[in-house]
């Protein structure tokens, strides 16, 4: 298991609620190109303001901690991944543990 952070690139497709801060909506591919959603604080992806009247789409990154990384059988490196830490993020679903490609990591 790697210990050091890891953000996971996102895409943050709309804001959701005003709440203080303000609370977006994120999606991201799995490796087999299943879509998963998470809506949590906007802080969470950006640093960048964001709110009801921000344009989207916008890039993101959500922390993660890597668990495991592999090479599959067509030679794409993979990570299985958690959100809950260090962030206690999950997806719309209920689900903290994803495998993604590592390409989609960075630290």
């Amino acid at each position: 298991m790697e210990s050091k952070p890891h953000l996971l690139s996102v895409q943050i497709d709309r804001f959701v609620d005003d709440r203080f801060p303000g609370w977006v909506e994120c999606n991201f591919l799995d490796a087999n190109s299943v879509r998963h959603s998470i809506i949590d604080k906007y802080p969470q992806f950006t640093a960048e303001m964001l709110d009801a009247t921000s344009a989207y789409p916008q890039l993101g990154k959500a922390p993660c901690e890597v668990l495991e990384r592999w090479r599959d059988s067509q030679g794409r490196e993979l990570a299985r991944i958690t959100l809950a830490r260090p962030g206690g993020m999950e997806s719309k679903e209920g689900k903290s543990e994803f495998v993604v490609e590592a390409k989609q990591l960075s630290s």
